[in-house]
């Protein structure tokens, strides 16, 4: 036993110190919160601690939550969020549904009214346990401050083990006021029917390696569980030992390296050309730590229509869920495919490999940075951030136009370098994300990539960039419009822009305001010397790149469309008249 655990036995705390005294044993140096009537004892209390655990004072308790979800993914730990109840606990709900749709460990901690007044309508009360069950992994509300150690403790182990996920923790407030003996659980405690480990099928990986063999046009699908499960190592030696390409969800980008030879890039909806028709003309298909979303099968019925299908995940509820497959494994992904690669026998597949390569050749016909133009395209601004950061940085972006220019433009050889709102979609997640994000590593080169609408819903935030003067560079992409909407209005809505035309503040005006250094671009040249002026500066520091109005995002499935009918950027572009292919 530690020497600090030792210390904690036959002490007399508060709830409010008990919490803290949790939260320092679970590890935790940095949470993200916003004080309030019902949750004041716990801040009272971290006067005390405030020297072992660094608080984030976001402006709005969304924020917090995308702020933990950041430091998560950056860090690879459990982000922890503080709320006061009523609308305090309720403004956590969208970060909290953002992490439990993309599997993020966080725990969150809202206080709540006095337990004499729970179920009396009083002042800022709300049944937050009631609204997050569905959005949480779980959710508890102490209400026996001797129960309240125990119920840390296992929150923190439920939302980091197996599949993870956001845990709440209710504290009515004269919980925490109460007094106890203290002593930290060494165990957690188990819960009916959660079991987060599993054994190796092994029966069904010699039926996988058999399949493996035996196929001609293989694919890989790699989701976000190759990252969550640390597996990219193992990932990357089938691919290679079986001569695999490898293709990547949104979540999953980084679980390969893009240079990879066997990476053959980004799926779905705004995949690559040759990456979706590779998926609809395998005969296997491998999904590894996927869920099979709507945003990267296109219609169910006609996804992949001849391949065998194995699915591997941890979660038994997404085998079967969306498409059948013909072996469902459930399991770690990195334990499964360790055990599954010695069966594995070395092949080539030189003629699909073939196949693929002149797919590419295909759509590089139509690829945008081989063109010429006096116009700032999005697609420039990243590849030009790509370029100067050396394909280095963290990169957190929102959502939107930009978000999928990202996953196409900003080549990611390392694993946790690109975070993103991927299930749930939010508005407003890129900016405190990286706020939380640049907490797992002062040092780090972190650039966010927001469009001018997202920025709006969370801009509140750059007083707290500011304030904890963060290692964040925002490349704000200005178009005027919210642009994915007005994407799909133009194509599907016979280009009727109903309220996508947005109006933006002067944001030099705003970055001066709130007091970070601020920049604007509008020609490519002046992109990359931008960029670099941006890096070496040490602070939080904004740059406005005013890019072409109309730009669509390619190639583009349409809902319900078959994956491999793609809409693709035109050979000439009428629209853009000025531009030379």
């Amino acid at each position: 036993m530690s020497e600090k655990r030792a210390s904690n036995k036959s002490r007399v705390l508060s709830g409010a110190e008990i919490v803290w005294e949790c939260l320092i044993e679970e590890g935790v140096e940095v949470l993200f919160g916003y004080p309030g009537g019902a949750n004041l004892p716990i801040y009272d209390a971290h006067v005390k601690y405030s020297d072992r655990v660094h608080h984030v004072l976001t402006r709005h308790e969304q924020n917090a939550a995308h702020a933990a979800d950041g430091y998560a993914r950056a860090s690879g730990k459990v982000g922890v969020a503080l709320a006061t109840s009523g609308p305090g606990a309720t403004n956590l709900i969208t970060g909290v549904a953002t992490a439990m749709m993309d599997s993020i460990p966080m725990v969150c901690i809202s206080g709540q009214v006095g337990r004499a007044s729970l179920g009396s309508d009083a002042f800022q009360e709300t049944d937050i346990l009631g609204a997050m069950i569905p959005l949480t992994k779980h959710s508890y509300q102490v209400n026996d401050i001797t129960k309240l150690a125990g119920v840390i403790k296992d929150a923190f182990y439920i939302a980091r083990s197996g599949r993870p996920g956001p845990v709440l923790v209710d504290i009515p407030k004269d919980v925490q006021n109460e007094t106890t003996e203290f002593v930290y659980p060494e165990k957690h405690n188990v819960l009916p029917g959660y079991n987060p480990t599993v054994s190796v099928p092994m029966d069904q990986l010699i039926e996988v390696a058999k399949m493996i063999q035996e196929a001609k046009n293989p694919v890989i699908l790699a989701g976000h569980g190759v990252l969550i499960s640390d597996a990219s190592t193992e990932l990357a030696a089938l691919a290679e030992k079986a001569d695999i390409p490898v293709s990547v969800t949104l979540l999953g980008i980084g679980g390969i390296p893009a240079s990879h030879p066997k990476c053959i890039g980004f799926m779905g909806m705004h995949g690559a050309y040759w990456a979706n028709h590779a998926i609809q003309k395998a005969d296997l298909l491998i999904a590894c730590g996927m869920r099979f979303d709507d945003r990267v099968t296109g219609k169910l019925e006609t996804y992949s229509p001849n391949s065998k299908k194995v699915h591997i995940d941890i979660d038994p509820t997404e085998l079967n869920k969306n498409v059948m497959v013909d072996v469902p494994i459930r399991g770690d992904l990195k334990t499964v495919l360790a055990a599954l690669l010695p069966m594995v026998k070395e092949a080539k597949h030189d003629a699909w490999s073939t196949t693929i390569k002149e797919w590419m050749k295909i759509s590089h016909t139509r690829e945008i940075l081989h063109r010429k133009s006096d116009k700032l395209f999005s697609a420039f601004v990243i590849r030009d951030i790509w370029e100067a950061t050396k394909g280095n940085a963290l990169v957190v972006t929102d959502v939107g136009q930009h978000q999928m220019t990202v996953a196409q433009y900003y080549y990611q050889d390392h694993q946790h370098s690109l975070l993103t709102s991927g299930g749930l979609g939010t508005m407003g997640y890129g900016l405190p994300a990286a706020i939380g994000a640049s907490f797992a590593g002062r040092d780090k080169d972190i650039w966010l990539v927001v469009g001018d609408g997202g920025i709006q819903m969370t801009i509140n935030e750059l007083a707290t960039a500011v304030q904890e003067n963060v290692n964040i560079n925002i490349a704000l992409i200005n178009n005027g419009y919210l642009g994915m909407v007005r994407q799909w209005q133009e194509m599907f809505y016979d280009k009727r822009f109903s309220q996508t035309p947005i109006s933006s503040p002067d944001f030099l005006k705003l970055t001066e305001a709130y007091g970070l250094k601020g920049y604007r671009v509008s020609e490519r040249k002046d992109v990359i010397p931008t960029v670099l002026e941006a890096q070496a500066h040490r602070g939080p520091t904004l740059i406005e790149f005013v890019v072409e109005e109309m730009e669509m995002v390619y190639p583009m499935v349409a809902a319900g469309a078959d994956l491999d009918d793609m809409h693709q950027r035109p050979l000439i572009e009428e629209q853009f008249s000025d531009m030379e292919v």
